[in-house]
């Protein structure tokens, strides 16, 4: 597969954005290129996925967000204020050796995010309607 230039430019937004949605890689290719549409955007990430170059992980209930396929973690997102740490993928290695040797599932620990609440949230006192 030819990588074309509209190609290599969605790759590196994504490389350089670290994380980031179709949305915002669309806006950092148009700053190069602003001939590039949403369309071009999807299709550009969907054909890089397909070879192995990004990855998409769903944080919350919007768009997916990319990222570099070497970009390796375990995405912790909060429920009450959005914030999303990392931590490394070896943080589910109990998981994902259990799930092997229980089910004979081959969990992609890349590929997953943990919701629940960060350290500030949980040490907050609980605000009426917040998220537990």
């Amino acid at each position: 597969m030819r990588m074309t230039p509209q190609r290599q430019l969605v790759l590196d937004a994504v490389r350089e954005l670290g994380h980031a949605t179709p949305e915002q890689t669309c806006q950092h290719v148009q700053r190069t290129a602003p001939t590039v549409n949403i369309t071009t955007i999807y299709r550009t990430l969907d054909l890089l996925e397909r070879l192995g170059l990004v990855r998409h992980t769903h944080l919350g209930h919007g768009a997916p967000t990319y990222s570099a396929e070497e970009h390796e973690h375990v995405h912790l997102v909060c429920h009450r204020c959005a914030r999303v740490d990392e931590v490394p993928t070896d943080t589910l290695s109990g998981l994902v050796e259990q799930l092997r040797r229980e089910r004979g599932f081959a969990l992609d620990a890349t590929h997953v995010a943990l919701h629940g609440l960060c350290a500030d949230c949980v040490a907050e006192p609980d605000e009426p309607g917040a998220d537990q």
